[in-house]
């Protein structure tokens, strides 16, 4: 008896014929891949470095959605050279204004039972399809295109059992800062969650979506729902019907952890500044004034996310201090909204329209106002990720975002005394024209590459003996967000290292890149627990290693960038050391660095062992100095 997240682990394994215990490497084949522009313009670079002429996966698609302000020349020349690898590597190609990759990769490409790596974290909403769907760094899915197997720690399998059915004005987004209220931004670490339930039978291919969207900020590796009837209706009416395939766990299946939702006891809920943990009922914060109201983003995505809210204020105004930023999740669902008349009772309502795409959830556009609350139906709510340093910015469902909007302060949704409005979801969903396919054999592709593009990182390897001076110490819960950060004056540089490496750990210490950019010597880190949340961008491994950084030091980390780190020869340590800036710490037999082995490191004359979590080809990674030298070691160009 098997869990659905085992059966699709076992179907894609390689090297092995049976699942190993928790906490043990394995590899799966990876059957699609997924990049969007801030990643993969280095995905780009990475398949160009490994010499390789053409994709083997079943299908990849390159997606515009993150860099779309076009203030000068960097972000759409890096769209050319996007658009032109894609061709050259045989990958779909959305274009700027098709939409956010999520939603949209749900629509043409999702298919229960198979397997989706993507350079954005967020992946994992994919998984609402019955998918196996993974966040990982740009470098692993540039891997991954090459033919690559995905390799990581076998997860926990954690069981979630929904039952009963949402109340009026709660939704989808509700459940998952639920899960969020029990166990913070870590408690699914190491663990893939797999939803299961009567509950389930309530819930919309699309609600799933959200839920599992917002599983990475849980920590979690992935999370996984049945295929069932709501994903037969849903591949139904974008037009896949022959796409469905059942796929569910066993009765009786066990799982490493259980849980139990009752969804008619869901209330409204809302995460505080500054993390998506950081939950409390709607009614606790009733009366707060907003500055802006936001529709939209990857975690709210869904045509019944807006109609819901074209009912709430059918025939209102929004609040007069109120900004209420619409940002359609795609073109093809801006055309639903508008068939179904639901764009113009935003409109008349006050709402601001944005194009389709992440816009103000990876800080391009729509920042608030100095001091003003904002509450936005995004992911993530990380110091500064608005584009307001200072921001105060609140997470929650769409029906809680726009009975604030109505009121001009954070309302429950409940409290506005409306009737229970029932959205009904067009019988066929637009589709996109903007999705260009890939040519049938390689063609003789020129890349197109304007002045911002950099030459792709070349790593040296791993030395015998390091050095480091520690020129930095944090604290807990350092999201890659502090680490290299998004936003309007940054994200153009994502083609470019020694130009965004001006901004690495510009959320924790201004002052670091001038610190350690002209130093002749290798430096560390320290950093408390659940170090690197957040973002899947590899630039946050990049471009301090660009800028000398060899080691860290940390009590536990997130998993991406801990991949990530080790991606790019940067060696990952566990535990806790009185270390402070300044400190100087000596590494001795990096040659010899073995599974299980503690590293001795030196500090003033002392010993201390570390420990470390890396499997023998991770070591391999480490000490050739990245990924990339490995693969070129390990493959001929394909």
């Amino acid at each position: 008896m098997a869990t659905l997240t085992e059966k699709l682990l076992r179907d894609h394994l390689v090297d092995r014929d049976t699942l190993p215990e928790p906490g043990e490497p394995i590899g799966i084949r990876v059957d699609q891949t997924l990049t969007q522009d801030a990643t993969g313009t280095l995905v780009m670079l990475q398949l160009e470095a490994l010499g390789l002429e053409r994709v083997k996966t079943e299908v990849s698609a390159q997606y515009v959605d993150h860099n779309l302000l076009q203030e000068d020349h960097k972000n759409p020349d890096d769209h050319l050279f996007l658009e032109s690898a894609a061709r050259r590597f045989g990958l779909h190609f959305s274009r700027a204004g098709n939409g956010v990759s999520h939603p949209v990769h749900m629509q043409h490409f999702g298919v229960p039972g198979k397997t989706l790596l993507g350079s954005d974290s967020h992946t994992p909403a994919a998984g609402s399809l019955g998918m196996l769907a993974i966040g990982a760094g740009g470098i692993d899915v540039a891997a991954a295109m090459a033919g690559e197997p995905f390799r990581l720690a076998m997860p926990e399998v954690w069981g979630v059992e929904l039952v009963g059915e949402l109340p009026p004005w709660v939704s989808a987004k509700d459940v998952i800062l639920e899960m969020l209220r029990r166990h913070d931004v870590d408690g699914g670490v190491d663990r893939i969650i797999e939803y299961h339930g009567p509950g389930l039978k309530n819930l919309t291919a699309m609600d799933r979506h959200v839920i599992a969207n917002m599983g990475a900020e849980l920590g979690a590796t992935t999370t996984v729902f049945p295929s069932d009837d709501a994903t037969r209706r849903f591949l139904e009416r974008v037009g896949r019907p022959e796409a469905y395939r059942p796929l569910g766990a066993d009765e009786g299946a066990r799982y490493h952890h259980s849980e139990r939702i009752d969804l008619s006891e869901v209330e409204p809920l809302i995460a505080k500044p500054t993390s998506p943990g950081n939950v409390v009922p709607v009614r606790e914060l009733s009366g707060e004034p907003i500055y802006q109201a936001y529709i939209g983003s990857s975690a709210n995505p869904g045509f019944r996310d807006f109609a819901i809210c074209a009912h709430m204020v059918e025939g209102k105004r929004v609040h007069a201090q109120v900004s209420f930023d619409i940002n359609p999740t795609s073109r093809s669902l801006l055309r639903d909204l508008m068939s179904e008349g639901h764009l113009e009772k935003l409109i008349a309502a006050g709402a601001r329209l944005h194009q389709a795409g992440c816009n103000g959830c990876i800080g391009m556009g729509q920042a608030p106002a100095t001091g003003r609350n904002s509450l936005r139906t995004t992911p993530r709510n990380f110091p500064g990720r608005s584009g307001t340093m200072e921001d105060s910015v609140f997470l929650c469902s769409p029906e809680t975002a726009t009975a604030s909007a109505l009121r001009g302060a954070v309302t429950d949704p409940r409290d506005l005394d409306l009737d229970p409005v029932t959205v009904t979801l067009p019988e066929r969903l637009a589709t996109s024209g903007d999705l260009q396919p890939p040519p049938e054999a390689t063609e003789e592709v020129e890349i197109i590459k304007g002045p911002n593009i950099g030459a792709y990182l070349e790593l040296d390897p791993l030395p015998e003996r390091l050095e480091c001076e520690v020129v930095l110490t944090m604290g807990d819960d350092i999201s890659t967000d502090e680490i290299l950060p998004a936003g309007a004056r940054v994200l153009p540089y994502r083609s470019n290292l020694p130009k965004i490496a001006a901004w690495t750990f510009a959320g924790v210490d201004e002052s670091y890149p001038d610190r350690v950019q002209d130093r002749e010597t290798p430096h560390a880190v320290v950093a408390g627990t659940n170090y690197g949340q957040g973002s899947s961008r590899e630039h946050a491994a990049a471009a301090p290693r660009l800028l000398g950084l060899r080691v860290v030091v940390a009590k536990s980390y997130a998993r991406i960038h801990r991949d990530n780190l080790v991606r790019y020869g940067i060696l990952p340590l566990i535990g806790e050391v009185q270390l402070s800036r300044g400190d100087t710490i000596t590494l001795e037999g990096l040659g010899d660095l073995a599974v299980g082995e503690p590293v001795s490191v030196d500090v003033g004359g002392e010993s201390h062992a570390l420990a470390h979590d890396l499997s023998e080809r991770e070591i391999a990674i480490l000490q050739r100095g990245g990924y990339v030298p490995f693969l070129r070691e390990q493959r001929p160009a394909t």
